[in-house]
């Protein structure tokens, strides 16, 4: 009796194990059929010699590396070898051809910089075909290129799919080069969708665990069909089985726009926005966090010619929700210049819709640091100590007129400094009341401020305007 139990339990765990077999896709005809279009990018760039540099990890966020140079995980920096004598500095990654007469797509960090590209496709007879690329645009924003070769005859193309319908837990596949290993096929699943990585304003990645490695920048990442549904881009160093893809719904975009223009062009606002946080939402009025707080508004830019005010929540674009203040960034991105939209704004306690028209987005420019001048002593006040601006120092901490009060010292333990406040930080506004004297703040906070629990206060730092919200415990 025991014996036939035990035969029982084996036969049914075998079953089990085959019923599971018999449910993983099978790889081997999406690989043969996908992988013809799959090319070897390699680039040639003519370098200086440094000397007296050492090696070095170009460090991301918190330590990490999850994008940069795709191909090499660091820069080898050589000593003693002369100055300035050239040398050829070269780099892989990869590819994939979209129509017959020639078109692919790769990242815009695989051929940056690159005086020379070579496209290498595999040939009928296991051979390899080499073509110089032509580099019709780039776009470093979303880190896309697209380039062109002339080919004899129509070529083998990869068709992009729906990466909007993927879902997590859903089968991919990637094919790439990585560390110059032509063609490696790796599968897995998608493992999240719309990741922020800290790669550009446009962040919006699946993350999957297929592996993808050093030299698999740009190559298509499939879904069961053979469609792409994301171009492989990033990795994060210390990490295994966490890779992340531009999705295709983002990327056909930009090379539409790229083959069309050779560049490509984005709506813009004009503002400043952040996040909304729990203490921002509670002094707002707002029942949750969702949308995107406007923290300073451009002189002259759509934003301002239609009203939008900081301290005003942009909730909504065409009627669309807005998530985040990355997700506002994203919607306006993807709509051209000209375009003329209603936003929905959260003021004063109710929704109110502003028509406007799109301007054009430019490169993003860098806020020049200033430093505060210290001048008289402050008085305490949120564990701050702070006393109004002078007009000599409207210039150093770039402010466009005189007003506010200057954060000249902080308690660490204050609950201002451990909600983000800083030395040399300028309070313009506290719960979008302006406030030039030690007076006017104390009033907000003895009023409003206890009604409400929290204030929110409209900042100056290094150029930029930042809410910062303390709660009044």
């Amino acid at each position: 009796m025991k014996y036939a139990i035990r035969s029982l339990a084996v036969l049914f765990i075998f079953l089990a194990s085959a019923s599971m077999a018999a449910q993983l896709p099978d790889f081997t005809e999406l690989a043969e059929n996908s992988g013809q279009a799959v090319v070897n990018i390699s680039t040639v760039k003519i370098v200086k010699s440094q000397r007296n540099m050492q090696p070095f990890f170009h460090k991301g966020p918190k330590g990490q590396e999850p994008f940069g140079d795709f191909f090499e995980q660091f820069e080898r920096f050589f000593g003693e070898q002369g100055r300035g004598v050239p040398r050829e500095q070269r780099s892989l990654g990869s590819g994939f051809i979209f129509s017959a007469d020639g078109f692919i797509v790769t990242n815009n960090h695989v051929i940056e910089g690159a005086d020379s590209i070579k496209v290498n496709l595999l040939a009928e007879k296991n051979g390899e075909l080499s073509y110089d690329a032509e580099v019709i645009g780039t776009d470093k924003e979303t880190d896309l290129a697209l380039l062109k070769i002339k080919a004899e005859k129509p070529l083998p193309y990869l068709a992009f799919g729906d990466s909007d319908a993927l879902k997590v837990g859903q089968w991919v596949m990637a094919i790439g080069n990585p560390f110059g290993l032509d063609h490696t096929v790796t599968a897995g699943i998608v493992s999240a969708k719309g990741r922020a990585i800290g790669a550009g304003p446009y962040d919006n990645f699946i993350q999957t665990d297929a592996s993808i490695n050093p030299g698999n920048s740009g190559g298509p990442l499939l879904n069961l069909d053979g469609q792409v549904i994301g171009i492989n881009t990033a990795i994060i160093a210390s990490g295994q089985g966490i890779g992340f893809a531009i999705p295709s719904s983002l990327a056909k975009q930009v090379i539409e726009q790229l083959k069309e223009y050779k560049s490509v062009k984005r709506g813009w606002l004009g503002v400043s926005i952040q996040d909304v946080d729990e203490n921002s939402a509670k002094a707002l009025g707002l029942t949750d966090t969702r949308g995107a707080l406007v923290s300073s508004v451009t002189a002259g830019d759509p934003a301002e010619q239609a009203g939008i005010r900081a301290g005003d929540v942009i909730v909504a674009v065409e009627g669309v929700s807005v998530d985040d203040a990355g997700d506002l960034t994203r919607k306006i991105g993807d709509l051209l210049p000209g375009v003329k939209i209603t936003l929905s704004v959260w003021r004063a306690g109710k929704v109110i819709k502003l028509p406007l028209v799109l301007g054009e987005r430019n490169a993003e420019k860098v806020a020049q640091g200033g430093q505060a001048i210290p001048g008289a002593e402050g008085e305490e006040i949120l564990g701050l100590s702070v006393r109004p601006v002078t007009e000599a120092e409207v210039k150093a901490l770039e402010l466009e007129r005189i007003g506010g009060l200057l954060v000249l010292e902080m308690s660490e333990s204050s609950s201002a400094a451990q909600n983000g406040l800083a030395v040399g930080d300028v309070i313009l506004e506290a719960n979008g009341k302006a406030v030039n004297t030690v007076k006017e703040l104390r009033e907000v906070i003895d009023g409003d401020g206890k009604s409400k629990g929290v204030v929110m206060l409209l900042i100056k730092r290094q150029g930029k305007n930042v809410f910062r919200t303390v709660p009044l415990s």
